[in-house]
């Protein structure tokens, strides 16, 4: 399985590509798009081009991005927002699977601890993947830590069997009955007309 994670990021956004084998993983690519510090619509462009680009070359079965973001203020939520918007149109425009997580998520998956802090996430992406950590920027690393994350739980044994348990209990569980209707429904302390 390959998984495409994403670092969302109104000026920097990072993407990596992980492919996974049993418990295997291995990097295929990664970058960052510099989208530089012009108008927020050249910027949304630029990362779309670059994010289309990937998604063309690298052909995942899935895609990754962290679901929350922290902001210092509204107005850099919103441009932020922007961004990660950005992200998931492309993923959506070629019908590839969308997972979202929580940036806790990923750094549990990644670190074993959710509270890490990029430079630790960065250093087990790195000896995880066996990469040189001083030649990829944090954005990149974020965005292989979402890959990495989605890729252990999707082949995580518990996360298989726990599908399965829940596909097995959807098709045993019975249909639901058709409600009540008041209007027909007779209670039995009323008393019974007699015609």
């Amino acid at each position: 399985m390959r998984v495409l994670g994403i670092d969302p990021g109104s000026h920097r956004t990072g993407w990596g590509v992980v492919s996974v084998t049993g418990s295997k993983l291995v990097h295929l690519g990664s970058d960052t798009i510099l989208a530089g510090d012009g108008p927020i619509a050249a910027r949304l462009c630029v990362i779309a081009s670059g994010l289309e680009t990937a998604l063309a070359k690298y052909a995942p079965e899935a895609v990754a991005v962290e679901s929350v973001f922290h902001a210092k203020n509204a107005r850099s939520a919103l441009i932020l927002g922007h961004a990660r918007g950005v992200a998931l149109l492309c993923a959506a425009r070629t019908g590839v699977p969308l997972y979202e997580y929580t940036a806790g998520q990923i750094k549990q998956a990644t670190v074993g601890f959710g509270r890490a802090d990029k430079e630790q996430v960065q250093e087990m992406v790195r000896r995880l993947l066996g990469l040189d950590a001083s030649k990829m920027s944090l954005d990149t690393s974020d965005a292989l830590a979402a890959a990495i994350c989605h890729a252990q739980s999707e082949t995580s044994p518990t996360v298989k069997r726990l599908a399965a348990l829940m596909a097995d209990s959807k098709r045993a569980r019975p249909t639901p009955l058709e409600p009540l209707r008041r209007s027909t429904r007779r209670v039995a302390s009323e008393p019974r007309e007699e015609s």
